[in-house]
């Protein structure tokens, strides 16, 4: 019998009975083959390690992530929404899929009983979803603010609107979400296997059930319909929206009057969040790709078990580490891509300040800089603020409030 995609604790125990020669039961394939993994407690230990790695940074950074938007009102805009519902989303599988799944992996038996078997496929799936999904609105968000500026400008005007509309579509995606995870929720269950030694009977957490209507055929049609459904189409989507961003762009830079430095500033402060989404996205792409060409291949190639070796074993093990690392690795992006979220970082996490940031003290009526003249200088300089570790941060002139044609826009905190 074979694993579960993404996330599925019961892999571990799968391939162990496939290995050990008692896959001959139901599932999508059976047959007897030779233990391909000598080294397996260095392994489990080795993965053990590193499930522990990404639950500490998951844990951190996507929490720090939560406590730096709750705590700093000029940090909610629309983008920040959306990565909130991220970081929650990644919080979901650090929190409830990790713990158990390592356990797993060490014991190579199930001893949570079905509820929680069926709580940990269903997070899997919502959280899945939600990253997905959310990314899909984050790139659709960044193409109608390049593509049509004026447009996005006048709809942020009125703050709480805009906010309630991204609220509703944040809620309109976790919904979503949880809609497509109604079948583990429901149909996953507690198998009974033999052991790999061949002494026991133990139980694995198993999403996918003999007895639906579709019988033999319903774990393919689950493992393609997640493909499709939660890798496939939605990249596709992205790169269609990235496609007419980059072609808007270009002409946009050919045709744009020299006079409206104020408008190419937010296009370029606009650019520089949705290069910070595009970073989200590849790694999405690069964590997931392994893990669904890994199933695509052992549910729909027939002689999968048979060609199981050392080389498809541990390009297993690596694609279920990536499908877990994740869940951790957007803060690390968000640390590395945005200036401002790098601050804040620094301030939470390192209580450090980084000195010498131009800072702005421009309000909602005034975004003018504050310049002050240096005695020794007779040019005007941006005033330098040193901020201490136990005050707030100021937002960075760089994201800070851009005049457009006498209306101030709403900054881009990314």
């Amino acid at each position: 019998m074979a694993c579960d995609a993404e996330f599925d604790t019961s892999c571990v125990s799968m391939l162990n009975e496939t290995l050990s020669g008692g896959g001959g039961g139901g599932g999508a394939h059976g047959g007897n083959v030779t233990d391909a993994r000598p080294n397996i407690l260095l392994e489990k230990w080795v993965v053990s390690i590193v499930f522990t790695v990404i639950y500490v940074l998951g844990v951190v950074g996507n929490g720090t992530l939560l406590l730096i938007l709750a705590r700093h009102k000029n940090m909610r805009n629309v983008p920040n929404i959306f990565i909130l519902s991220l970081a929650v989303g990644d919080l979901l599988v650090i929190l409830i899929c990790v713990p158990f799944t390592s356990v797993v992996y060490i014991t190579d038996y199930w001893s949570f009983g079905e509820s929680v078997c069926k709580l940990l496929e269903t997070s899997k799936d919502i959280s899945i979803g939600v990253s997905i999904f959310t990314l899909i609105a984050l790139s659709a968000d960044r193409f109608f603010a390049i593509a049509n500026p004026m447009r996005k400008l006048n709809s942020s005007m009125n703050g709480r609107r805009a906010t309630r509309c991204t609220l509703l579509i944040v809620v309109f995606i976790w919904l979503m979400a949880a809609v497509f995870a109604l079948p583990a929720a429901t149909l996953s269950f507690l198998d009974e296997k033999t052991n790999p030694n061949r002494t026991k009977i133990v139980l694995v957490c198993y999403p996918y059930p003999r007895d639906t209507i579709f019988g033999e055929s319903y774990p393919k049609m689950m493992v393609l319909f997640k493909f499709l459904i939660y890798y496939a189409i939605p990249l596709s989507i992205i790169a269609c929206f990235y496609t007419s961003m980059a072609r808007h762009l270009l002409i946009s830079t050919r045709n744009m009057p020299g006079e409206i430095s104020g408008q190419v500033r937010q296009i370029r402060a606009r650019k520089k969040v949705a290069k910070t989404v595009l970073a989200f996205v590849v790694l999405f792409a690069i964590c997931f790709f392994p893990q669904h060409v890994f199933m695509l291949w052992f549910y729909f190639y027939p002689d999968a078990p048979m060609h199981y070796d050392d080389v498809a074993h541990y390009s297993r093990v690596v694609a279920f580490c990536l499908s877990f690392l994740n869940s951790c690795i957007n803060p690390v992006a968000l640390y590395c891509v945005s200036g401002t979220f790098r601050k804040y970082y620094d301030r939470y996490l390192f209580c450090c300040c980084r000195r010498g940031r131009y800072v702005s003290h421009g309000s909602k009526k005034n975004s003018q800089y504050t310049f002050k003249k240096r005695q020794s200088e007779s040019a005007l300089l941006p005033t330098q603020i040193y901020t201490s570790c136990r005050n707030d941060p100021i937002v960075e002139t760089t994201l800070s409030t851009i005049v457009i044609n006498g209306i101030d826009s709403k900054p881009q905190h990314v």
